[in-house]
């Protein structure tokens, strides 16, 4: 069974939807066609680079999340941001993380991103509480 045909990886459709429920996330196009969300102008997922229509899905974790993911089947640590030293892991192949693993792993993404910016944009963005 192909990657295109695993049940429990995300479309680009399911990846962009849930994506786009995270708040005051927003969606570009960029490097090479690679759907690339942010928030605050900052990346916090990437889904793109694969050969069908479920995406390589990318994404920040913790220090505590990052050494384990990068075991399990699936999912390696992402190329070029993690060999800058950042916690980005890429699902590439099944089995991977199930569409509620995903959105777990992609709304803590958000999150981490978010506690990042200034006191300043997280209240623009009305995002005090994350």
């Amino acid at each position: 069974m192909g990657a295109d045909n695993h049940p429990l990886m995300m479309t680009y459709d399911e990846y962009n939807a849930f994506c786009g429920t995270l708040p005051a996330a927003t969606h570009v196009m960029q490097w090479g066609g690679a759907h690339v969300w942010k928030v605050g102008g900052k990346v916090f997922a990437i889904g793109g680079w694969s050969d069908g229509n479920k995406p390589f899905v990318t994404f920040k974790c913790s220090g505590v999340a990052f050494e384990m993911l990068q075991q399990e089947p699936g999912l390696r640590p992402a190329p070029y941001l993690a060999a800058r030293g950042g916690k980005w892991i890429q699902m590439h192949e099944e089995p991977g993380l199930s569409n509620e693993e995903m959105q777990l792993y992609l709304a803590a993404s958000h999150k981490l991103v978010v506690q990042k910016l200034t006191r300043k944009l997280r209240a623009e963005l009305k995002l005090e509480d994350i």
